[in-house]
């Protein structure tokens, strides 16, 4: 190899022959045409361990321990949908069925409060005078339903009396004709 085919620390070609803090040949690199698989060999950055090389049958190689969170259905499904819900751009919901039901009845709830509330200001007088007249006739037919429950129940002798008062008044409307 000739100088300048070095690359070296400084990121000049040909400055192998120039030193700086280690040798020429720690600081310089071979272009990447030049570099093998034997330069990879030489420079290896991990060492390999002792145990691969060494064919000893007693010694116990080790093995990649097994998570059993890992392998466990649930951690797995669990797993599956939080891959879909960031597919999806679903965030993951924190918070328990029963308080999401529940906010979501309170929100509800506040919607239809604020919708009744808008209804009562926007009536007009003649919703106003149509609601007056429907409470009058409501309270009416109460009244007379509870009169009628009245006398229903009332004992035996109130409604003979009222049968006798009712007849002499009756009587007393033919004689006077």
């Amino acid at each position: 190899r000739r100088s300048s085919d070095l690359w070296c620390v400084g990121g000049e070609p040909g400055a192998a022959g120039r030193e700086r803090s280690g040798s020429a040949r720690g600081d310089c690199l071979p272009p990447e045409s030049e570099r093998g698989d034997s330069y990879l060999g030489e420079r290896s950055i991990m060492a390999e361990p002792d145990y691969i090389d060494s064919d000893n049958p007693d010694l116990i190689k080790p093995k990649k321990m097994v998570n059993p969170v890992k392998i466990s259905r649930n951690h797995q499904d669990l797993h599956r949908e939080l891959l879909m819900n960031q597919k999806l751009g679903i965030a993951p919901q924190n918070k328990p069925e029963l308080q999401k039901v529940m906010e979501k009845r309170k929100r509800d709830q506040v919607v239809k409060q604020h919708k009744e509330e808008d209804a009562q200001k926007k009536k007009s007088d003649l919703e106003i005078e149509l609601q007056k007249r429907q409470q009058k006739l409501e309270q009416l037919e109460f009244e007379k339903h509870r009169t009628e429950e009245e006398r229903e129940n009332a004992p035996e002798f109130v409604k003979m009396k009222g049968n006798l008062r009712r007849t002499n008044q009756e009587a007393a409307e033919v004689y006077d004709s």
